[in-house]
């Protein structure tokens, strides 16, 4: 809370300063950030009274100061509690808001005339000559405060400034694969050389210098260092209730664009999947229980469309009949559940967050992903995805009704046993989606697509790294990690684990 010290001759403005107290305390939004402090509510001690009061000023963040006719009952070279108390405010470098009385200024006490003059200097003084004048004129000025302080904003969040980050905590890397995703997928028009600020600038990303919330989360070396709820929570359950022991659990943290894929690879590596039939490029594509597609929309439309000033986090919950997506906001005020199983129009919640997520192929602009998603639904027999509004926005995905045992998310065809041998147990499931959709020598960006993974860190860090380092998978220059005709193949060992994995569906599918 923020301490708002309310100073005043005591005798002038006893029903001024309880008035104000009832009204910050009362008023719905200031009450959340306010709590005001007169010097009626200190607790009787044997502490000088001028003491205690000074003490309080420095424990507060913010000064509200009345001033009328009267100075206060002081010897003449002294001065008044009330300006002991404004000069321990302006050491201290308090925040000062100044009321001042509509009197005519023979009225006052010189020394009162004095001190006016002198404020005059420091800062901005308003009038009054009613309470409710005085209550407006406090609202207007907090209010003002609020948003110097980014506690609250008039525009969206993600167009809001961050504050205490500038260029330097932005990954040039990042800003050079969005540009490459967003030329191929929307024909961005910027090139792939263009320099990290021509970029932001855009992309209505920065304000001269400044940088906003939009983009430390798309391009952020640390996101969740300026925004720390920001990350997404991912777990999986035995059952169909939020029941311990949980099995899998992981924090996920980076950019939105990695959070997406690394979500959406929690939930594909413990689902059930098929593989396909292998095409002319070698390519064999993974059929899930569940459409990739819906599960990332989902988990999309959480991410992109969440409240980031909330403390709360974006969760993916995996039961054994469903999936949960949980989003700390708000369905838009102009949109029904019943509208948002139709075609509507697009309200992002942070339209700058969206676009480039727009550009890079994650959402689409049209307002059609939910449609989609119940369209895919129902094009592979599962019952329609639910929509609730709580506390938070939550999104129920329902798996197929026949999955009764506990949820081995092997990428193995039908099969929902776990796939057995020394070989087979050593290998994550990651890798071994790698290994089902490998087949002769591929390029990088072919096996990434194979599996339907947008981000190449998720990529390489999940996938390609650890079934180079486990020895399944082989570079066929292995001397020159950035040949320009650099393939991957499966090794001996790979060759192994396929068999394997092959094996066991084939058995499975008898």
């Amino acid at each position: 809370m923020i301490k708002v010290f309310i100073s005043s001759v005591q005798s002038e403005f006893a029903a001024e300063r309880q008035a104000l107290v009832e009204y910050l305390q009362s008023d719905a939004l200031l009450g959340r950030f306010f709590q005001p402090f007169i010097f009626e509510n200190v607790p009787a001690s044997n502490r000088k009274p001028d003491q205690v009061y000074l003490d309080e000023v420095q424990r507060s963040d913010l000064y509200v100061g009345l001033l009328g006719q009267v100075y206060g009952s002081v010897p003449e070279d002294q001065p008044s509690p009330t300006e002991l108390e404004y000069n321990a405010a302006t050491e201290h470098k308090l925040y000062r808001l100044m009321f001042l009385t509509n009197h005519d200024p023979d009225q006052r006490d010189p020394r009162e005339q004095q001190f006016i003059r002198r404020i005059e200097q420091d800062v901005v003084r308003r009038t009054f000559t009613e309470i409710s004048e005085l209550k407006t004129g406090l609202y207007s000025a907090l209010i003002k405060y609020l948003e110097e302080k980014e506690l609250i904003r008039s525009g969206p969040f993600d167009a809001s400034i961050c504050t205490g980050v500038d260029l330097s905590d932005i990954d040039p890397e990042k800003v050079t694969d969005f540009v490459r995703m967003a030329r191929s997928k929307r024909g961005f028009s910027l090139p792939e050389t263009a320099s990290v600020e021509r970029v932001l600038t855009h992309l209505n990303l920065s304000k001269g210098e400044q940088l906003t919330n939009a983009a430390v989360l798309l391009f952020g070396k640390d996101p969740q260092h300026a925004l720390i709820s920001s990350s997404v929570k991912c777990a999986r359950f035995h059952g169909n209730e939020i029941v311990k022991p949980i099995p899998a659990y992981q924090v996920y943290k980076g950019d939105v664009f990695k959070l997406v894929d690394q979500a959406v690879d929690f939930v594909l590596t413990r689902i059930d999947a098929s593989v396909g039939t292998r095409s002319e490029d070698n390519q064999a594509p993974l059929d899930y229980e569940i459409p990739r597609t819906v599960i990332s929309e989902a988990i999309v439309n959480a991410i992109a469309h969440r409240d980031y000033t909330s403390t709360g986090s974006v969760q993916v919950m995996l039961f054994r009949n469903r999936i949960e997506i949980w989003n700390p906001g708000q369905l838009p005020h102009n949109l029904t559940l019943a509208q948002l199983k139709q075609a509507h129009a697009s309200y992002p919640a942070n339209p700058l967050l969206a676009e480039p997520m727009y550009l890079a192929g994650y959402i689409e602009r049209l307002g059609t992903g939910i449609p989609d998603m119940l369209d895919a639904c129902k094009s592979v027999g599962l019952q329609e995805p639910g929509f609730r509004q709580e506390d938070m926005f939550v999104t129920t995905i329902w798996r197929k009704s026949d999955i009764t045992g506990q949820v081995t998310g092997q990428a193995t065809g039908q099969a929902t046993g776990q796939v057995t041998g020394q070989v087979t147990g050593q290998a994550t499931e990651e890798v071994k989606r790698v290994i089902l959709v490998l087949s002769g020598q591929i390029k990088r960006a072919d096996i990434q697509e194979a599996l339907g993974l947008k981000h190449r860190d998720t990529f390489m860090e999940n996938y390609l790294n650890p079934a180079l380092k486990a020895g399944y998978v082989e570079m066929t220059h292995p001397e020159a990690l950035t040949h320009p005709d650099q393939r991957y193949q499966l090794s001996k060992l790979g060759l192994e684990l396929r068999k394997r994995l092959d094996d066991d569906r084939t058995e499975d599918d008898h």
